[in-house]
């Protein structure tokens, strides 16, 4: 599973965990065969309707059909990132700084899907993916999105943990007054918050830390909360 991180303009980075070009696949093919599926369905019911004339039952097939083409558009659009197949792989569309997509970015890469999966049969997108090392299709870069995994691979004590480079100088010692708990906590709702764009989630949080901590916050909240991770995250190492 590739992971990178990306700096936000808060100067706050984010580690992303890329979905494996296997589980996108997978999720490719759940999806192909729900789609499979309603074609039947439909085919079933044009079939029953015989007393429709052609313009009818031809109107009547591209109402039915409209779902298939936009399919992926619409269930990423309105699930929050995900189709069903994405969904039973636990993976989902998320914007590069782990943000949620807005129409435009799903529009893009669905339009994309034409080159990079329908007419070369997904072998670009293939490709593309394993080279690009942020989990990226055509349809990606162009819409500055990529796919992510949810799935649990490490325990909860190696979630906390954190690679911080060797001159990093923490800022608030106040941090060892939380438990490894708490700080997980912390990050969860700061990780959700951030990638719903709850902003009055973070800028809550943040004030209650502070409080906490009894210290007066003169940086962005943002910024705030990661800052006091990665402090909790020095000094526990170097204890």
């Amino acid at each position: 599973m590739d992971n990178f991180q990306i700096e936000t303009a808060q100067n706050v980075n984010i580690s992303q965990n890329v979905a494996g070009v296997g589980a996108r696949i997978l999720a490719y093919l759940i999806d192909s065969v729900l789609i499979v599926i309603y074609v039947i369905g439909v085919m079933v019911v044009l079939d029953s309707i015989s007393y429709l004339d052609d313009d009818a039952t031809f109107l009547l097939f591209m109402t039915l059909g409209l779902p298939i083409f936009l399919y992926h558009l619409l269930w990423e659009t309105f699930w929050n990132g995900q189709s069903p197949g994405k969904a039973a792989m636990k993976i989902r569309v998320v914007k590069l700084d782990g943000s949620k997509p807005a129409f435009s970015n799903y529009f893009i890469r669905w339009l994309l899907r034409i080159i990079d999966v329908s007419i070369t049969s997904g072998a670009v997108a293939t490709v593309t993916i394993l080279l690009n090392g942020k989990g990226q299709r055509l349809g990606d870069i162009a819409a500055t999105t990529t796919v992510i995994t949810e799935k649990k691979t490490v325990s909860f004590s190696e979630t906390l943990l954190m690679d911080l480079p060797d001159d990093y100088t923490p800022k608030y010692p106040q941090v060892t007054v939380f438990t490894d708990t708490e700080i997980q906590t912390i990050k969860t709702v700061f990780n959700k918050a951030r990638f719903n764009g709850n902003h009055n989630v973070i800028l809550k949080l943040s004030e209650k830390v502070a409080s906490v901590m009894d210290v007066t916050i003169d940086e962005k909240p943002v910024a705030f909360i990661d800052r006091v991770i990665k402090d909790y995250n020095y000094y526990t190492q170097n204890m």
